[in-house]
This record gives structure tokens, C-alpha cells and sequence, in this order.
């Protein structure tokens, strides 16, 4: 049966603590009533746009992209007064002038986002524009989805206003902001009105073309390509690095050129080479970490340090030809001096194509109560007692009240007898997870081939003014089905800081001048040192358990300092005196399989590395490279269902 209306005036969390729903549940439940389309109309912002594009597709219901607009005409900054227009995506330009209306009108009027008649002007091509009060449509406004959240949704306004009950403040107090179902609308619309919506909704056919890449364009000379200027800079590498050119060595250079100059990932190679040049130029302390260190042509490249055959390093985990997403390599720089590389970059690539990618800060498990509780007014204390009650979360796996009503007994207990907790706890489920701000991602930066307005809307970082992405990471890297900008992760470390500052010193009340990136790993003092316990200070080998352990192992070659590393975290642990034992008694040293010793003959035959798992399931078990990495990615998060399909291959 054909749809009769559909919702034309939706908001989601992320207008930011004035409304209750996330993405997919509110998806789920136009589903749920019978939408065919569905629009978001966050109010100022297109955060959620991505998320929910992708989202309505993969329910089958048509996205419309729109925008509830503050338009000039008041100074007043209450959404009673000022007035308001939506906006709507009716293609591709219309799309393209919401991303320029919205960063517009935060750069403009950063305090509160506000579009003007000028702008208006200029961006109106592919737009639909609807008042919210306009009586032809049937234009109910959502803020939470069900008739039950009200009290959740006030709340939520209280947390945002600072003072209990307020029950929020967008209209009257007897307003119904549930997501209504056929039956609700039928009776408060008319069937003229309710037409209306779809004739809207038939208006927008906004096609997106996501998970492309999109590079930022490197000058090269003219004539010349990326693939070519790549392969020059590799083949000069080879005297650099004092490389003995060799069969070995030109099959494994021809092998990863393939695969990146196939997947046309070059032009990326070129920019990271260049922004690792320029501040080694500078004397800026630079290291990339992760599975790049498994490139030959990034070490040639001068990107990275690591000779990945020293230490059986594979390309595939980097890189691989059934890899779907673009390569990321994380450059590290001292903190002190990072944002010397980013200025390099945004004079180089121009002001307009390079931004910090925005990030959002979510109410989480333990804040959420005692925002909850302060916003009702219950005594602190109440607040804080549960918020200790629940257990901390991990990285990548953050605690939820549900999860902690099931691990912690007594926070149960508290739940069930407590009438005043279980409110809380309840409100809470409701509001958490919901974005609370906006803010800078910690590394990541975003460089486009054109002005970056072209590709998702910027704002400025509430808190320190610089430029950044309304679009999140996820929706606008290709590795989530984003928008395709390609991220580069200048991460600012203050342990590189000190290393340069300590090199400064050491010439300077020494005259000693220390090449910090080519440090011997031979040198038995070292080595001595550790042995004793003389690890306080030391980067990664200081504490009692580690101190501990490498008294016992007595490490003798920098693969010991490795895998004692890789392995003293939760899991791998119980394997360090396994480690140790067959160091000290090599006859202890044996392999599951015959053809493990090539690949575990560094580590005495324990698995030590994530490596170790992709070479052994690879080379082994005969999964294919993706399979592989698959299964890798499992273990490292620790994923139990994924870890356990295996055994039925």
C-alpha cells in the first residue's frame, strides 16, 4: 500500500541536545510506519547527512537531505522569535548550495549559525524552500519518536539549559514531537495537506556517489604522471638507503608498484613523501607508525625508517590487491612543532581545500547519569554514587548502562530497589549515545583538488576557532562509504618533542651531535641496562611487570624489545614466559606446523605479532589476503563471534 505523507520536518541528536533520535532507529521506525522517503532536518547543520543518506538507502526509503534553517531576522537568539525556513536537497546542486549555506552561515555567525537574505540569494538553485508554520503542509515536527520520550527529550533539554524540568523550549509544552504514525497524521491533517509532503518529497531525487577517492592534486612536472614520478623516487631510494639492488629486492619494489599504481593510490604516496620531506628540511621529529612499515616503496620513499625485510615485515597487511579501502599511514611529529607540517600543507594545497576533521563528543554511560541527575535536581551525591557503580569501558568498546545493569550485581540491586536510581538509569538508556558537541578530531585533516565546501560543510572549532568538517570520519573518509576525502592523521606526540629537545641538549652542553633516527641497535650498554631493570623513564618498558620481565628475558637484540612490546598487554601476556624459556633453551623452541619456522623463527617459535596471524592464516590455512585481515582485525579487537567462524572454514 502506497505511503500517504511523508515526514518532512525531522530532527536527530545531531541538532545537538534539542532532540532525542539517532540515525538508524530513526530510520528503522519510518520504516516501521510505512514511510517510502524520509527527510533530516537538523537544526543549522548537516552533521547527520552522510550517515543518514547511507542509512535510508539501505532501508530502501528515499533520503531527503534539508536543513531547518535560522534565517536573518531577528537578533534574538530564541527559536520562538527567529525565523526559520527548511530547506530541502532537491540534486545535486541543490546539495551542493546546502554545504555552501551551512558553511556560510557558521563562518559568518559562528555564535549562531545564521543564513542571510544574500546568501539565500546566491544558493538557491535545487533547493526547495517550505516554511515551518506554512499551512499547505502537513509539516509535524519531530524530536523524539515515540510519545514515551518526552519526558527523556525534557530532560535532555534540562541537561542542555541547566535547570530542571524545562521541558525544553522550542514550543508549547502540550506539543506532541513524536514521529507519527499514518493513523496520528490522518487526524491531524487534512488529506490535501498530507499530499503535499509527497509532492515534496517526488521533488527530491538527490543521487550521491560515495566511497570514491578523491586526492588532493600533487604537482608533478608537466608531462610526467604520478606513477612515474613514484617509481623515480623509489629507484633513487635505492643509493640512498644503501639498498644491495638485487632479484629479491626488485620483485618486492615491482610487486607493491603494482598494486598501487593499479589501484591509482600514487598521488597519496607522493603528498605523505612530501609532507614527511618538509619537516625532516626542518628538523621537525617525524615517525609514521602502523602496517606501513611493511612497504619497501615507502622506505625507499624516505615515508618510513623501517627496512621491512630486517624484520619480515609483509606489504599485504598494509596493502594488499583485495584491500577496498585506501591505505592510511599515521605520520607522527613532535607535538611542539605539527603545526609547522599543517601550515606546509594548507599554503601548498590552498586554505580553502584543507580543514581538521570534526569529531563528536557523545553522552556517554557514566556522564549521562549524572547529567540526568543534576537535571532533576536529585542531590549530587545519588549522581555520583551510580556513575561509580559503572564499570569503565574500553577503546573502541565504550560502557553502556545496559551492559553495566548486567556485569556490575550491585548496580543491578541499586535499579531494582531504588526508585529514584531506576529513573535515572531509565532517562539515561534513552539520552545516551546522543551527540552532545562538536569538536576536533585529534589528527585527522582533510585536503581536497577543489574549494572543500564543495565536498562536506565547515564550521569552526567551537572551542579553538580552527577550521573543520561538519562530517565526521565516518562519513567522510571512503573506508566507512563516505564522502571519499582522503584523511592524513598528523598526530602530535610530546615523546618526539622531548627526543628533539634532548638531542638539542646533548649538543648543545656536550657537542655531541646524536642522528636520533639512526640510533645503533647493537649496542650491548643498552641492552645491559634493561637487564639490570634500569627502565624508569623508558617509553613503553617502564613499570613493574615490564621491568620485571625483561630482567628475566635479558634482551639481547632489538626483536626481543619487540616482541616484549607487542606482547605485555591483556591476552598475549600469558605467553611471555614462553617467550622467555626458549630464548634461554633454545631445544624448547618448536612449531605447530613445519612451515611456521619462517615465519616465527624471530619470535622462538610464539606468535607474537598481529603480522604473525596474517602470514600463518595466508600462508597456512589458505585464506586469502582479505580473509585474512579479516580474522586479524577480529583477534585485535577481540570480536568472538568473528574469531569462532573460522572453524567452520
Amino acid at each position: 500500500m502506497a505511503a500517504k505523507f511523508t515526514h518532512l520536518h525531522v530532527h536527530s541528536h545531531y541538532s545537538l541536545l534539542k532532540a532525542l533520535p539517532k540515525i538508524p532507529d530513526l530510520v528503522r521506525r519510518a520504516k516501521e510506519i510505512g514511510c517510502e522517503s524520509l527527510a533530516l532536518t537538523d537544526l543549522g547543520n548537516l552533521y547527520g547527512a552522510i550517515e543518514f543518506y547511507k542509512e535510508c538507502k539501505n532501508a530502501g526509503i528515499k533520503p531527503i537531505i534539508g536543513l531547518d534553517a535560522r534565517v536573518e531576522s531577528s537578533p534574538s537568539n530564541d527559536l520562538r522569535t527567529s525565523k526559520r525556513l527548511l530547506l530541502y536537497a532537491k540534486n545535486v546542486e541543490g546539495y551542493k548550495n546546502l554545504l555552501a549555506l551551512v558553511t556560510k552561515s557558521h563562518l559568518e555567525f559562528p555564535d549562531a549559525p545564521t543564513v542571510t537574505e544574500a546568501m539565500l540569494k546566491a544558493h538557491s538553485a535545487g533547493l526547495i524552500t517550505l516554511h515551518p508554520a506554512s499551512k499547505d503542509v502537513a509539516l509535524r515536527e519531530i524530536y523524539y519518536l515515540h510519545q514515551d520520550d518526552r519526558r527523556a527529550w525534557e530532560t535532555m533539554r534540562a541537561i542542555e539549559n541547566s535547570n530542571a524540568n524545562s521541558g525544553g523550549d522550542i514550543d508549547a509544552e502540550d506539543v506532541d514531537y513524536s514521529c507519527a504514525t499514518e493513523s496520528m497524521m490522518e487526524q491531524q491533517f487534512t488529506p490535501e495537506q498530507l499530499a503535499q509532503t509527497l509532492a515534496v518529497a517526488a521533488e527530491c531525487n538527490l543521487e550521491l556517489t560515495l566511497g570514491a577517492w578523491i586526492f588532493p592534486e600533487f604537482p608533478i612536472p608537466q608531462g610526467s604522471t604520478y606513477d612515474r614520478e613514484l617509481r623515480k623516487i623509489v629507484e633513487q631510494g635505492i643509493q640512498t638507503r644503501g639498498m644491495e639492488d638485487n632479484e629479491k629486492l626488485r620483485e618486492r619494489i615491482e610487486y607493491e608498484l603494482n598494486i598501487i599504481t593499479d589501484k591509482g593510490f600514487a598521488p597519496y604516496f607522493l603528498i605523505v613523501g612530501d609532507l614527511m620531506r618538509f619537516a625532516r628540511e626542518k628538523k621537525i621529529l617525524t615517525t609514521i607508525r602502523g602496517s606501513v612499515a611493511g612497504s619497501m616503496v615507502t622506505y625507499l620513499a624516505g615515508i618510513t625508517n623501517v627496512d621491512p625485510f630486517t624484520y619480515n615485515l609483509p606489504f599485504e597487511r598494509f596493502l594488499n590487491p583485495e584491500r577496498p579501502s585506501a591505505p592510511d599511514i599515521d605520520m607522527d611529529f613532535a607535538d611542539n612543532r605539527r603545526d609547522e607540517v599543517i601550515d606546509y600543507a594548507r599554503n601548498k594545497y590552498g586554505e580553502e581545500r584543507l580543514a581538521q576533521v570534526g569529531t563528536f563528543g557523545t553522552m556517554l554511560a557514566r556522564g549521562v547519569v549524572r547529567d540526568v541527575a543534576r537535571a532533576l535536581q536529585y542531590p549530587y551525591g545519588l549522581g555520583d554514587r551510580i556513575a561509580k557503580e559503572i564499570p569503565m569501558g574500553s577503546q573502541g568498546f565504550p560502557m553502556t548502562l545496559e551492559r553495566a545493569l548486567a556485569e556490575n550485581a550491585e548496580l543491578a540491586k541499586m535499579y531494582k530497589n531504588e526508585d529514584e536510581t531506576r529513573e535515572i538509569i531509565d532517562l539515561g538508556k534513552k539520552i545516551e549515545g546522543c551527540a552532545r558537541h562538536i569538536s576536533v578530531h585529534a589528527a585527522g585533516v582533510v585536503m581536497a583538488p577543489t574549494p572543500l565546501v564543495n565536498y562536506t560543510p565547515l564550521q569552526l572549532d567551537p572551542k579553538g576557532g580552527k577550521l573543520i568538517t561538519q562530517y565526521d570520519m565516518y562519513s567522510i573518509t571512503d573506508e566507512y562509504g563516505g564522502v571519499g576525502l582522503m584523511k592524513f592523521d598528523f598526530l602530535g606526540i610530546r615523546n618526539l618533542a622531548i627526543l628533539a629537545h634532548s638531542v638539542e641538549l646533548v649538543e648543545k652542553t656536550r657537542g655531541l651531535v646524536v642522528d636520533i633516527e639512526n640510533v645503533p641497535l647493537k649496542d650491548k650498554k643498552t641492552f645491559a641496562m634493561l637487564a639490570r631493570g634500569e627502565t624508569e623513564a623508558t617509553f613503553q618498558l617502564n613499570g613493574g611487570g615490564m621491568t620485571r620481565y625483561l630482567k628475566e628475558l635479558k634482551p639481547t637484540t632489538i626483536h626481543d624489545i619487540n616482541a616484549m612490546v607487542a606482547l605485555f598487554r591483556p591476552g598475549p601476556m600469558e605467553m611471555i614466559p614462553a617467550y622467555i624459556e626458549r630464548k634461554h633453551n633454545p631445544s624448547l623452541i618448536s612449531y605447530l606446523d613445519p612451515r611456521m619456522k619462517e615465519i616465527l623463527s624471530q619470535s622462538y617459535g610464539v606468535i607474537t605479532y598481529q603480522d604473525d596471524v596474517l602470514l600463518i592464516a595466508v600462508k597456512i590455512a589458505g585464506y586469502s589476503w582479505l580473509e585474512a585481515n579479516q580474522l586479524r582485525k577480529a583477534m585485535g579487537k577481540k570480536i568472538p563471534a568473528e574469531m569462532e567462524a573460522p572453524r567452520e572454514k
